[in-house]
């Protein structure tokens, strides 16, 4: 794609691999992406690897030319148009507030669209007592936790990224107890040097 589109900035989402981001010219997180795209001197983004986020920016920044990845996150894929009515239904008041990542048949319906800490934030704005959430579940905890007497719902049943779930506090004690025994992950020093390059580019455009 590079050979393809020579002129096009690469930008991928934080969470790629460090062998995407050995290639990428910046990376960008789903709160950031809109402010960082806009300070790229290239008009031309080839946007990695999220298809509805980056559909989602391509919105707010006309003036730059979108080329778009064909991938998703397959937890936010799963979530559809038809699940967010049926949940709309049983509870009619709530507004819903939804990640980018989703489809944009979801964002067309939604109150409210933003990253994890948006819509932490938007929740605590607003006077509702009842939310639609169509993003993981890991972010119920801190809206629970910061709008005490509030509710918030799920449109779906999984909407779990196992992934994300792998971690867990018990996991991490358990590592840091057993330092000398975990696999050491060392990535090699050319890389590592290529990799962290537009993780410093973005730190820089995202002031």
């Amino acid at each position: 794609m590079k050979e393809k589109y020579p002129q096009a900035a690469v930008v991928c989402y934080v969470n790629s691999t460090a062998q995407v981001k050995a290639v990428s010219d910046v990376c960008v997180t789903s709160s950031n992406a809109v402010r960082v795209i806009g300070k790229l001197k290239e008009k031309q983004i080839y946007f990695v690897p999220d298809a509805h986020l980056a559909q989602f920016v391509a919105k707010q920044i006309p003036e730059k030319d979108f080329i778009f990845h064909n991938g998703y996150c397959p937890t936010h894929q799963r979530i559809r148009r038809e699940d967010v009515l049926l949940a709309k239904e049983k509870h009619p008041g709530a507004p819903i507030l939804s990640h980018p990542e989703c489809r944009e048949e979801i964002l067309a319906l939604s109150d409210f669209v933003g990253s994890t800490a948006d819509i932490i934030r938007f929740a605590a704005s607003q006077d509702a007592d009842e939310f639609l959430i169509v993003t993981e579940t890991g972010v119920f905890y801190q809206l629970e936790q910061e709008n005490p007497g509030k509710r918030f719902y799920p449109v779906i049943s999984d909407q779990v990224c196992p992934d994300m779930k792998l971690a867990s506090f018990d996991k991490t004690l358990s590592a840091l107890e057993h330092l000398e025994e975990q696999e050491e992950i060392v990535l090699e020093g050319a890389l590592a040097e290529r990799a962290r390059l537009p993780l410093e580019r973005m730190l820089l455009l995202a002031q």
